[in-house]
């Protein structure tokens, strides 16, 4: 007899988001012109000075073991951070810098989480907040959210999820949203905070789209709200999406020290240190990173007034508009129910879209919004415009065979 696959690893599922990317990746190699909406990640190349500050690491021979929690400049850089972007006074003792923004939630919930404990998550919901609760044995209790609240949740659904359960212990929010791009305003924050505070409900905060926000809004970070929110939240963020540095791997978590500190003592035997290359790196995109974030937001933007506007002429078509991040999500229901070639869900669709029509997107189903596909638009113009037609000819033969 074989050995036995425990029952943890054979309950967590591939990210849909990447098995899409690669698959279009794959294609692509095979000399197939596909057009690719799946990717999760900025488009623009890491910033000079960043990399200058890397190059100036591996000169300087920074290529060794650092504190597990990360190097006391990196960590006193995110804290000046927290104070001049989000008004937050954290000790860089109570920081844990993370291989990823993913490590730092699991390495979190880890910390928090006894089995068949509770976490509540606003859906739609980035795909691996469910998967990452049920590898710690608790279990993700899902707040499903419509079009017409702009996907978010509200204190009074909060509060009624909490009292109907049984061991309640986390909130996963996410503002600017992945895969809606909702973002938050600072009276819904302030209610859904008071929700917390009145059952002890921890807010694990992830904010790694803060600075992708359109329109003229402003990124409020729940943590400040008052000092009794700051000590009940983990802030979760990092460098991936604003500074264009995905494959470099760092997030962290900010928050109270207690669980700050176990979690790094759970990461000291699990990853240890990040990169000691990408800290240095790290330093120099948040002190001089900005004027990037700038040209990069700009250019998000009219990449999304474009596209929003163009899947809102597609008859049939429903999708709101994105305040934050990179993602577009219509609603795609009506070919669900009245094509003619026996699609029955949103994977059905997607699969063929990307076969016959060369054009790679995200099944609402992944992210627990059947109905709905999700469109990255982290992908030129050119590219928009094409996969765009291409959108729209699927769907007008998928209901006039």
């Amino acid at each position: 007899m074989g050995i036995q696959i425990s029952h943890r690893a054979k309950a967590i599922k591939p990210s849909p988001t990447l098995m899409v990317s690669s698959l279009a990746k794959q294609m692509k190699a095979e000399g197939i012109d596909v057009i690719n909406f799946g990717v999760g990640e900025p488009d623009f190349n890491t910033p000079e000075v960043i990399k200058d500050a890397a190059r100036k690491a591996i000169d300087d021979n920074f290529t060794r073991y650092t504190n597990t929690a990360g190097i006391i400049e990196l960590r006193e850089t995110i804290s000046a951070k927290l104070k001049r972007d989000n008004n937050l006074d954290c000790d860089p003792n109570d920081i844990l810098v993370s291989p990823g923004a993913k490590a730092s939630i699991v390495f979190v919930l880890m910390t928090v989480c006894d089995p068949r404990d509770e976490v509540l998550i606003p859906s739609p919901y980035w795909v691996s907040y469910t998967s990452q609760v049920e590898m710690v044995d608790a279990f993700p209790v899902l707040l499903p959210t419509t079009m017409s609240s702009n996907f978010k949740i509200n204190a009074k659904q909060l509060e009624e999820a909490i009292i109907s359960l049984s061991s309640p212990k986390a909130l996963i929010l996410n503002s600017p949203n992945n895969p809606t791009g909702s973002v938050y305003t600072k009276k819904e924050l302030e209610e859904i905070a008071k929700v917390c505070m009145k059952y002890n409900i921890l807010i694990i905060s992830d904010e790694i789209y803060e600075k992708l926000i359109y329109d003229g809004e402003e990124h409020v970070s729940i943590a400040s709200i008052s000092n009794e929110v700051c000590e009940h939240t983990i802030l979760i963020n990092g460098v991936s999406k604003a500074y264009a540095m995905t494959g470099w791997r760092l997030g962290y978590a900010a928050g109270p020290s207690k669980i700050i500190k176990c979690a790094g003592r759970i990461q000291s035997h699990t990853t240890s240190c990040v990169n000691s290359i990408t800290q240095k790196a790290s330093i120099a995109a948040l002190n001089e990173g900005e004027e990037s974030i700038k040209a990069m937001r700009s250019e998000f933007e009219k990449r999304r007034n474009f596209l929003v506007g163009e899947l809102n002429k597609i008859p049939n078509i429903k999708c709101c508009i994105p305040k934050g991040a990179f993602y577009a999500m219509p609603n795609v229901s009506y070919y669900l129910q009245n094509n003619k070639i026996g699609i029955k869900d949103s994977i059905e669709l997607c699969e063929y879209l990307l076969k016959k029509f060369k054009v790679a997107v995200v099944p609402g189903a992944a992210f627990g919004a059947e109905g709905f596909i999700r469109f990255s638009y982290a992908t030129g113009m050119g590219n928009i415009k094409k996969g765009l037609q291409r959108f729209e000819k699927g769907l007008k033969e998928s209901i006039s065979r």
